[in-house]
């Protein structure tokens, strides 16, 4: 519905309150709107600017352009674009649309409400007349490199999103800044910009129980202020370009507007079943002896290891496409290959996008396909990143993925190279070592020791790595070749809306809060220009989204038809579609420990990530032992579950402790006997959004107390994790919302009443509870690899809610294809007596059954009924004899 009617402060960033640059932007005089025109589904109006311009930050645009669109019933399209469409917005071909498709105004959940002079605009919810965004009261600016747009908010507001970032889950009420740039952020400090962008928040509000979504579709470098003045609370964009393309999500509910984002940026794309095994990798491997020894120690300590990585070690000088003759030869790597392969384990190796800009062959064939980023007079652009000197893809290059198709195929073949199940893709913000302004990188990257020394070379490990051929051990006199390197000379084969003209593309006017200073300091020049004319100005937040999209492919390329696994450093809206994220260079303590919960759920949840997970034990530092138990319990609920630990700190792979070693064992069961539930989560989530990991304040909305819990979460719909997070305790304090829980270890059923219960956990243990009405399918044990727990029967786990009754779901399918042949999605519904199993039967399992079904009691025992039911069709049985 619509309706029409006429006529400075401080900031906190990082701890240290810094001004507001706001010079002359009272002066502004806004604009006024004209030629409205309304139609069933939208509005279109002309703004015209409504006074002398007071060009601040740029120079004010005197025209522009009002679109609106009710695309759904829930979902209000908002758009403020200049009239010649000349200033940049978001390529199509980076995130995509949802489409153009409308519902009649009168079918909405929401209202546009628009006020011509001043121009202002607001958006209602139908029902109830709520106002969820309101832009009245202070003055839109529309300038050559400044948008600033202000929407009022209820007194504490609860507002989530807007990461990536390490501060609490709820965002702060008072002088709170969220800065968007993409950084390398070592050590992810509070209170600044990290890795990735993701321009979204959910707001819930305590007035009518209800949450709606705000997506601002822009890429540029923004601030996002959270402050109140004598007006009132308020959100305000600041912006350094692009335009103003919101999409308003209705909800109600917070799981719905996970649903209806999901529909604006594409929903996830799904992952091999594998890839929710449990990795292990090690920045500063001295050699591939060193990870055979690895891989060797995880068996012989009984730890289940899916899946081993390897860091930029593996290369020739720091030389992506290229392997160390010395220390990683390619006859050792493709015998550690093999190795893991026919033990049904898998490999992962990293790519960063520098190229060095020397005479290899990746330089070459770049260089030749004229593929890298230039400079104005037609040079190649030089950074300096790991190898030194270094050329940087230029995403936008149509034949970019050509190139990497090449390198990809070549370094990685199965036959010739290294055969990599999954990649690994660092410092994509993107990185760059030199500051700016970086006038000598040779210079630069003398002076900073890029690339480093490598380590010694040694003929082999000098002690017995059982499982691993002759040559591998001490007994060997054997040595690769020295020279034999792994390079194959593969060749790979302005307009509308690219920016506004006479901007500073450097140093705009307006300065965000950028915590590496310069927009250009530590990454690439943002005056440089694209092969299609963008400016990297205007696309530098979507250049680690653009890297995995081409990686994607590149993966697809060289094994078609198989799911790739690709972890990404830095994303941005939609990136997953293509890719999962880790968190980033953590530290080992116990602040990221807990942090890392926060970083979770708001990707999964509400940026639509759900493969993610942080680097468990901490990847700078020196870990402990009690720190390193309790996290890796906590990691065994991360959808992505690595231990990663950085060069010249003490190693941490599981097996160095006792404790550590059983804590390991005792997660990584169970979280092997939960890996069809929440690979079932991810496929639901792949469908329509849903997400994989819960808030609390998800799955309770309407209970106050969960608002602000970032310290435990939902693994899936129905797992209650919430693990011990101070450092020396033996408990943690665990609110349990009005509902029926029950101990996933023990069964033993606890009623909870909306308050916090002390729970007894050593360091071997882990507080975690099922919910009530949830039916949980079970594999019927643990087991070394994802292979070998394929193979085994599932327990069906009843847990009834407070009605007594209870439903789950299970989806199967053969884990790595992404064109299924045949798949079964099936549901479980207990009534309080009768369980029944209902849905589709496709995909065979051979010979895995429903052994037994545990009916849990919230007020006795566990029941054990055996069931012996193949998943090949329905059925009911009653559970009481």
């Amino acid at each position: 519905m619509f309706s029409v009617l006429g006529a400075a402060g401080l900031l906190l960033l990082g701890g240290v309150l810094r001004p507001v640059l706001s010079q002359n932007l009272s002066s502004c005089p806004g604009y006024k709107a004209s030629n409205v025109v309304q139609t069933d589904s939208g509005l279109t109006a002309s703004l015209t600017l409504a006074g002398d311009a007071c060009n601040v930050y740029g120079y004010d645009l005197p025209d522009l352009t009002l679109l609106v669109q009710y695309q759904t019933d829930s979902r209000l399209h908002i758009q403020i674009f200049d009239q010649s469409e000349t200033a940049y917005q978001v390529p199509e071909s980076v995130v995509g649309r949802p489409g153009n498709d409308t519902v009649s105004a009168t079918s909405s959940l929401l209202s546009f409400n628009l006020t011509q002079d001043p121009f202002s605009f607001a958006v209602q919810r139908t029902d109830s007349g709520e106002c969820i965004f309101d832009t009245s009261g202070t003055a839109f600016i529309f300038e050559s490199q400044y948008v600033q747009l202000r929407t009022s908010l209820p007194d504490n507001p609860n507002i989530y999103g807007f990461g990536e970032d390490t501060d609490p889950f709820r965002r702060g009420t008072t002088n709170y800044i969220r800065t968007l740039w993409s950084r390398d952020a070592y050590l992810i400090p509070p209170g600044t910009n990290l890795y990735g962008n993701h321009p979204i928040y959910f707001e819930y509000r305590e007035s009518n129980s209800e949450t709606h979504g705000v997506f601002m579709l822009n890429s540029n470098g923004m601030d996002l202020n959270i402050n109140s003045d004598s007006a009132g609370q308020y959100l305000e964009y600041n912006m350094i370009g692009g335009v103003v393309d919101l999409y308003v999500l209705a909800g109600p509910g917070p799981v719905d507007v996970a649903r209806q984002y999901s529909d604006v940026i594409g929903q996830p794309t799904m992952m091999p079943y594998w890839g929710f095994g449990f990795h292990q990798c090690r920045y500063g491997m001295q050699d591939v002896y060193e990870v055979a020894a690895v891989v060797a120690n995880y068996s012989t300590a009984d730890i289940p290891l899916e899946t081993m990585w390897t860091d930029i070690d593996y290369m020739d000088l720091r030389k992506v496409f290229t392997l160390d003759p010395d220390r990683f030869p390619l006859e050792k790597m493709q015998e550690l290959v093999t190795y893991l392969h026919d033990h049904d384990q898998h490999y992962i190796m990293m790519v960063d996008p520098a190229v060095a800009y020397q005479n290899y062959t990746a330089f070459e064939n770049g260089q030749s396909a004229g593929i890298f980023l230039t400079n104005s007079d037609g040079s190649i652009y030089q950074g300096v990143v790991w190898p030194g000197i270094t050329a940087f893809p230029d995403w936008f290059n149509p034949a970019t993925q050509g190139y990497w198709n090449g390198e990809f195929s070549s370094f990685f073949s199965a036959t010739d190279g290294v055969d990599i199940d999954a990649l690994w893709i660092d410092m994509n913000e993107a990185s760059n070592f030199c500051t700016y302004p970086c006038s000598d990188p040779a210079a630069f990257a003398a002076s900073n020791g890029d690339p480093p020394a490598p380590p010694p070379v040694r003929p082999n490990a000098g002690y017995p790595i059982p499982g691993f051929p002759a040559d591998f051990q001490p007994s060997s006199s054997s040595r690769v070749r020295r020279g034999h390197n792994l390079e194959k000379r593969q060749i790979g084969t302005a307009g509308a809306m690219m920016g506004l003209p006479n901007r500073d593309l450097i140093n705009p006017p307006y300065p965000i809060h950028d915590a590496a200073g310069s927009i250009s300091n530590l990454t690439l020049d943002t005056n440089l220009i694209h092969s299609n004319g963008l400016a990297e100005y205007d696309t530098h937040n979507l250049f680690g989204t653009m890297m995995s999209e081409t990686s994607r492919g590149a993966m697809l390329n060289r094994r078609p038809g198989l799911r790739p696994m690709v972890i990404t450093r830095s994303t941005f809206a939609g990136a997953g579609r293509y890719v999962g994220h880790w968190l980033g260079d953590n530290n080992a303590d116990w602040f990221h420990y807990q942090i890392s919960i926060a970083e979770m759920i708001a990707f999964a949840a509400i940026y639509q990530v759900p493969m993610v997970g942080s680097d468990v034990c901490g990847y700078a530092g020196n870990t402990t032992e009690e720190l390193c138990a309790r996290w890796a319990m906590l990691g065994a609920f991360y959808p992505f579950y690595r231990n990663h630990k950085a060069s010249g700190f003490i190693h941490q792979e599981f097996y160095l402790w006792p404790t550590v070693t059983q804590a390991a064992q005792v997660a990584i069961k169970a979280r092997y006997q939960l890996l069809d539930y929440i690979y079932t989560a991810l496929y639901q989530q792949s469908v329509d959004g849903t997400p994989l990991l819960n808030p609390m304040f998800f799955l309770y909305p309407t209970d106050s107390n969960t608002l602000s819990l970032d310290l435990q979460y939902f693994y899936g719909p129905s797992i209650l994790v919430a693990p011990v997070t101070e450092e020396g305790a033996t408990s943690a304090s665990v609110y349990f919302p009005d509902d029926q829980f029950y101990d996933f270890f023990t069964y033993e059923p606890l009623r909870g009443t909306g308050s916090f219960v002390t729970i007894n956990a050593n360091l071997t243990q882990i507080p975690v509870y099922i919910k009530g009405g949830a039916i949980l399918p079970l594999r019927s044990d643990g087991a070394n690899t994802t292979t070998a727990l394929r193979e085994l029967d599932f327990n069906l786990v009843v847990a009834p809610g407070l009605d007594g009754t209870a439903s789950g779901s299970l989806y199967l399918d053969d884990g790595v294809s992404i064109t299924q042949a045949a798949t079964s999605v099936i549901e479980f519904v207990y009534d309080g007596t009768t369980l029944t199993m209902s849905g589709t039967f496709g995909y065979d399992v051979g010979n895995v059954t429903i052994a037994d079904v545990v009916l849990l009691s919230a007020t006795g025992d566990a029941t054990t009924i055996t069931a012996n039911k193949p998943l090949t069709g329905g059925f009911s049985m009653s559970l009481y004899s």
